[in-house]
């Protein structure tokens, strides 16, 4: 699915667009004289609980449904015993899911813009048709990767990999944009790393499935899922300059200007997949061949109509999903979108081992608390840093609106 930061598949609001979007606004509120300035400062973001209540409630019921659709459309056999078949069109179920989110997120910004006011062009220049191009492409690349991955690895392990976007990101930053990060971020790559390392030497060999141990383990599954968190953080890397480079760029703006492109992407590959198919690029490529992918899913969902319900109800809760996410990080303070997104992943995490019946051993808890200890760790580290910025805001604030007091009355 196109991604806007976010869960097992989907990508969250980046660091730079929580600075230039959230932090911008708190400092123009800190305008006022005296008392008035911290008052407006602490007022920026929260909302009221009722509406905290609304966004936490929101997050964790449509991501939690839309993880639960996602293993369940991949992993679910249909038809007989005897031939059994499984949902296997990644970029028909990526279609429909950035078709859902192109509409929701002009849905937002439409009633996000201040009544009186014009709303911001989804597509405000040309020169940021490029970067966003280049969004969509290796948004739309990533799931395939992906889905592919879970043939191989089952769903917890895609699940905790998927946890650990850090690594990809500054492993970009690092070599392309030629950026330093403190220590403690090299602290919790390695926590997460070694966590996700626990997790996966120690698959249970007295599960149910023990005959497939050595496959869903396997080096090529943990190969495609490396290569969809490379396009994630491709993904992230390039969304955190579009934020940066064409300021005031929103989220909503960036949730809908995304996922048009990535549905226009891939609807045309639907389309064209048939004609390409039968080609030497298409068998190199092992696209399908009867009638193509788009054919193929179709008639899927005609003959078992209950998968094509699962795949509206994955594509409208991740739809849905993505809003929330955005209006809590307009609306509330980072830590607790940090907090429900860690939490998120856990309860993910113990609602596939109830619902589908997985088993995980001690040695692959104590990998999952390694990684979401990391995750939270670099929650909490980065909050108490804000915290000290804007403490810091505050306090230059004050002297100065001091200091301009003073000459007034000399």
């Amino acid at each position: 699915m196109a991604r806007v930061k976010s869960p097992a598949m989907q990508r969250e609001p980046s660091e730079t667009f929580k600075t230039s979007n959230g932090d911008r606004t708190a400092n123009s509120r800190n305008v006022g004289l005296g008392s008035s300035v911290a008052t407006a400062y602490s007022s920026t973001k929260q909302a009221g609980l009722l509406q905290l209540l609304i966004c936490v409630g929101g997050i964790y019921a449509s991501f939690l449904t839309w993880a639960v659709l996602q293993e369940r459309i991949t992993t679910t056999s249909y038809g007989p015993s005897s031939k059994p078949q499984k949902f296997t069109y990644p970029v028909f179920l990526n279609t429909i899911q950035s078709a859902f989110a192109a509409i929701s997120g002009y849905i937002y910004l439409r009633s996000s813009t201040p009544k009186g006011r014009r709303t911001p062009a989804i597509f405000p220049t040309r020169a940021i048709l490029i970067p966003l191009t280049l969004v969509a492409v290796t948004s739309s690349l990533a799931s395939p990767f992906g889905y592919a991955s879970l043939s191989h690895i089952d769903y917890i392990t895609f699940i905790l990999a998927k946890s650990c976007k850090l690594l990809p990101v500054m492993a970009l930053h690092i070599t392309i944009f030629r950026k330093r990060y403190p220590l403690y971020k090299y602290g919790v790559v390695m926590l997460v790393t070694l966590g996700v390392a626990v997790f996966t030497l120690h698959h249970p060999s007295s599960s149910k499935k023990s005959k497939k141990g050595a496959e869903q383990s396997s080096a090529w599954g943990l190969l495609l899922l490396g290569i969809n968190l490379l396009f994630d953080g491709l993904t992230n890397s390039t969304q955190d300059y579009i934020f940066g480079a064409y300021r005031p760029y929103t989220g909503p703006q960036m949730m809908c200007a995304q996922n048009i492109m990535s549905t226009l992407l891939t609807t045309s590959y639907l389309l064209l997949s048939p004609y390409i198919s039968g080609t030497g690029l298409g068998n190199y490529l092992g696209m399908v061949t009867k009638g193509g992918e788009l054919q193929q899913a179709l008639d899927f969902v005609t003959t078992y109509p209950k998968v094509g319900w699962d795949v509206l109800g994955f594509a409208a809760c991740g739809a849905v999903g993505q809003v929330f996410i955005f209006y809590a990080l307009e609306h509330f303070s980072s830590l607790m979108l940090v907090t429900v997104t860690v939490t998120r992943k856990m309860l993910t995490m113990v609602l596939s081992v109830l619902w589908f019946g997985h088993h995980i051993s001690g040695m692959q808890w104590l990998g999952v608390g390694l990684v979401f200890g990391g995750i939270g760790a670099e929650g909490v580290i980065q909050r108490r840093e804000k915290m000290a910025k804007e403490k810091a805001k505050r306090e230059a604030a004050l002297r100065a609106n001091g200091a301009t007091g003073s000459k007034k009355l000399s």
